[in-house]
């Protein structure tokens, strides 16, 4: 980051006041001048573009909602500053009440500096829209008082303004994560067909759950994927270990939210494991200027916690390990590590395979639900799933699996109705690969992570 000079920041506004003339010059018209109220002699950092870049978002968003015609728009960001220059067709005075409005509606909004000046080149103030005065972003006083007598220092100002900036997009990058894993989950609830499970067509191999359940459970559970990626941040200096331990209570109080939602059925209790672990993996990498830019990163940090759960819970003599499972059983008598061991790896079926497949898949123009039926099969042919192990024995799972090998070998894409086939025979069997529809949900919230924009 690169500090200004006061030569620098008057070269700037003037050059700013020279852009606002000439462009009332062309338009006749109202304009918005848009910057980021910054203490210090840094302007310019990506945290700050990230919060300009935010408040810009939320203005066009509101001038969009009013019907405001945008004639001209301009935006620059440079060691000086971000700055966005807007020409509207539009009162001044209702303009200058949206911006007030903008600039009180967050926290991090008394950031924003949203001036408004109308067609002759008055510049209005907040007091014309019974805007009260700006607080001190430090201690919270009305008005210019703390500016005027400078009680605080220069690194206050900063620190405090950053701090706004921060805690504003650890609440909002929890609750964009939480979003995309709810829509994950039911994506991949609605996926169609899918062997032996849950989905629009039929109850799979299950008896006690539908797709209702499972709409129930999902819903359920949606604040508890932002409680993850809130520890993950709460304890990114803390050892993954601990940010297991936090993890599992904060897991347990899930499970029993999810049985009170499904009345007793167990509809997403892997993914209460695989999905949370992830997300305070996130939380831990999570950094405000740059959210989750590095998917290596994320599954790293995810392996690390997770291997702290095959510590504890394949260990007889440890007091927090978890009680006898079908999972734990098998890999004591197989040494197969199922899902824990999956995401203590950091999760190379979904790396290596699904990613792959769910993008090609796309690539190639199949549908989202075709394309994540695809991504199922490739993620049963891995032979890691111990619910099908559970449910019908070694034998009969290897078998399931030769099927699922023998459908997609050579690349080749086989058809809904040839799934549809595999379905029956899955049900037949009473096999179903729950620990692969987690990963399939997995695989969906990745590819969502990747393309979303921050």
């Amino acid at each position: 980051m690169r500090e200004v000079t006061l030569e620098e920041m008057l070269s700037a506004r003037e050059e700013r006041w020279y852009r606002q003339e000439k462009c009332i010059s062309r338009f006749k018209a109202t304009i918005i001048s848009f910057t980021m109220n910054i203490p210090g002699p840094v302007k310019d950092s990506p945290l700050i573009r990230r919060a300009f870049e935010t408040g810009y978002e939320m203005l066009a968003e509101r001038l969009k909602n009013q019907n405001v015609s945008i004639l001209y728009s301009e935006e620059k960001r440079n060691w000086t500053g971000c700055e966005a220059l807007l020409a509207v067709d539009e009162d001044a005075l209702e303009i200058k009440k949206i911006c007030t409005s903008i600039e009180d509606k967050i926290p991090m909004g008394r950031l924003f500096d949203m001036d408004v000046i109308d067609k002759w080149g008055n510049k209005l103030n907040r007091q014309q829209v019974k805007g009260g005065p700006r607080d001190c972003i430090v201690c919270g006083a009305q008005g210019r008082g703390c500016a005027s007598r400078r009680i605080h220092t220069v690194e206050e100002l900063y620190g405090a303004a950053v701090k706004l900036m921060e805690e504003h997009f650890a609440l909002s990058d929890r609750k964009k994560v939480a979003a995309l894993v709810t829509k994950s989950l039911m994506e991949e609830i609605c996926t169609t067909p899918k062997p032996g499970l849950v989905d629009c067509n039929n109850n799979g191999s299950h008896r006690d759950m539908n797709l209702f359940t499972f709409i129930s459970s999902i819903s359920s559970l949606i604040p508890y994927w932002e409680k993850c990626v809130e520890i993950g941040q709460k304890t990114e200096k803390a050892s993954p270990e601990d940010t297991f331990y936090v993890l599992r209570n904060a897991g347990k109080e899930a499970e029993h939210a999810m049985f009170h939602a499904t009345k007793g059925v167990n509809t997403n209790k892997g993914a209460i494991f695989t999905l949370g672990i992830l997300c305070g993996a996130l939380g831990r990498v999570w950094k405000a200027y740059e959210p989750y830019g590095d998917l290596e990163k994320i599954l790293e940090e995810c392996g690390k916690i997770a291997a702290a759960a095959m510590r504890t819970d394949f260990d007889h003599d440890n007091p927090h390990a978890i009680p006898e499972t079908a999972g734990k059983r098998l890999y004591f008598q197989y040494g197969i590590k199922g899902i824990r061991g999956e995401v203590a790896d950091g999760l190379p079926s979904v790396k290596n395979i699904a990613l792959p497949v769910l993008k090609q898949e796309i690539l190639k123009g199949s549908s989202r639900n075709d394309a994540g039926v695809i991504t199922l099969l490739y993620l049963i042919a891995q032979g890691k799933d111990t619910n099908m192990i559970s449910r019908g024995g070694m034998e009969l799972a290897k078998s399931a699996i030769y099927k699922v090998k023998e459908l997609i070998k050579n690349e080749n894409r086989p058809s809904m109705e040839d799934v549809r086939s595999l379905d029956e025979w899955f049900m037949k069997n009473n096999l179903s690969p729950g620990g692969c529809a987690d990963l399939l949900s997995v695989t969906y919230f990745l590819y969502d992570l990747e393309m979303e924009s921050w």
